[in-house]
């Protein structure tokens, strides 16, 4: 019994412990509470997102939502009841939003135990992304004190891989990041070619000869889906089946990882068949390809403008000028840094990608959109947010120089729905700690 007592204590005790260090622990950014009074920002350059600007802007935030916005130097409001913050020579923006994101579902690359990204087995449409999401990882904070505010967290792997949801960047659980749960389901269409070895010793590259069987494997699987869907009285309820039900009658997008001409063309041929919504990811070729994808309404997602080209023979600058191409050919897209095997935490660089983008063609602005109401666009949410509009969500943030160039980019001031976010993270708090080795402060060095 001795022993009983002695074992229970210590547990207690290891408990207490622990819950002090939890409650001690200035590195831990804490999910900012609810918007509880108006809050109006004066006197920044506003970066409307949809291509105009706004100079000496005045922005006002209340419950959650922008509920004025204009030039200050002509808009008449009543702000005796409103915390006003003087942002005179900084610049506003809407936060930016990531697409096509393993954000929150992955946390070290090479611990397979923090890897939620792929599912057992190559169907799955009826796997949620946002139910892995992962509100505590210590990757999300370095994204928002660059600016990214909102993420499309879609599950990778097998030929479908599932259903991806738009979420917040700041919360407490899975239940409250969710901003626009299972929007779209997510394939890995067949590729043209196969390679062999890795990274670490590059093989060679040939046809995939089994390219036309994998493709009817789709095909017959989405038939047996489009059947399924056709009525709602069914003896038992196949759960794969009904999550696919949403791309027939128009609620959920087709997102498709492909790249080269051909799996292109047929990808849209393929949603054209079925009369589905569809948006590419990828997608390196489609500038080759922009008169059947604006003729079709196929928007793109663009992964990494900092990047090689796909072919030997092409331009070395074809990943940077590629938002451009698109642009000029009247094709809607966007860029993200993707879903690949580190690409979650190289996310935080997302401005800086679309930064290229405007060194290569594109006006600042439109580079801006591309992160921003391009994005919200593609994603459904463009009547919530996206932009710097009235009764749109309060999504936005205050920046200290060009939010596009890395060299003079420093976030300031972060909100989330009116929720003004902590700008903290681990990264920072190792930059304070080890300036103190050294008996400086920062901006000392």
């Amino acid at each position: 019994m001795n022993c009983f007592k002695s074992i229970f204590f210590l547990f207690l005790a290891g408990i207490a412990i622990l819950a002090t260090a939890q409650t001690q622990d200035p590195n831990v950014p804490l999910p900012a509470p609810p918007q509880t009074k108006k809050i109006a920002l004066m006197g920044a350059t506003a970066h409307v997102g949809n291509g105009q600007i706004v100079e000496n802007s005045v922005l006002v935030m209340d419950n959650g939502k922008i509920t004025a916005f204009g030039d200050g130097r002509t808009i008449k409001l009543d702000l005796k009841d409103a915390t006003i913050i003087d942002v005179s020579g900084k610049h506003i923006y809407p936060g930016i939003i990531a697409a096509g994101t393993a954000l929150g579902l992955s946390e070290i690359a090479a611990v397979r135990a923090t890897q939620d990204r792929n599912e057992v087995g190559d169907l799955n449409p009826n796997i949620r992304s946002i139910i892995a999401y992962n509100t505590d990882s210590e990757v999300l904070p370095t994204l928002r004190s660059n600016g990214i505010l909102m993420a499309q967290v879609a599950p990778q792997g097998g030929v479908i891989s599932g259903a991806s949801t738009v979420v917040h960047l700041d919360a407490w659980n899975w239940e409250d990041a969710a901003y626009k749960a299972d929007e779209g389901v997510w394939l890995n269409w067949s590729q043209m070619f196969t390679y062999e070895g890795w990274w670490a010793e590059q093989g060679g590259i040939k046809l995939n000869e089994k390219y036309g069987e994998q493709v009817e494997t789709i095909k017959s699987f989405f038939e047996e889906a489009r059947a399924y869907c056709q009525t709602d009285k069914h003896p038992e309820k196949n759960l794969k089946m009904e999550a696919m039900c949403g791309l027939f009658n128009g609620t959920k997008k087709l997102f498709v990882n492909v790249n080269y001409v051909k799996e292109i063309v047929d990808v849209v041929n393929f949603a054209k068949k079925y009369g589905l919504k569809l948006a590419l990811s990828g997608a390196a070729d489609a500038w080759q390809v922009t008169d059947l994808l604006k003729a079709n309404n196929v928007s793109v997602i663009i992964n990494q403008t900092h990047s090689l080209p796909n072919r030997d023979d092409e331009d070395y600058d074809l990943p940077y000028k590629l938002p451009k191409l698109l642009q000029d050919a009247g094709v809607l897209y966007c860029i993200t840094v993707g879903a690949g095997y580190d690409a979650y935490w190289q996310q935080r660089n997302l401005p800086f990608h679309a930064g290229t983008a405007a060194a290569f063609g594109l006006t600042k602005e439109q580079a801006l959109s591309s992160i921003t109401l391009n994005a919200a666009k593609i994603l459904g949410i463009d009547q919530s947010c996206g932009s710097l509009e009235s009764g749109k969500d309060a999504t936005i943030l205050v920046t200290k120089g060009d939010l596009l160039d890395m060299r003079t980019s420093v976030v300031e001031y972060a909100f989330i729905q009116g929720r003004q976010i902590n700008l903290d993270n681990k990264q920072k708090a190792l930059y304070r700690k080890f300036m103190t080795k050294y008996g400086l402060k920062p901006g000392q060095e």
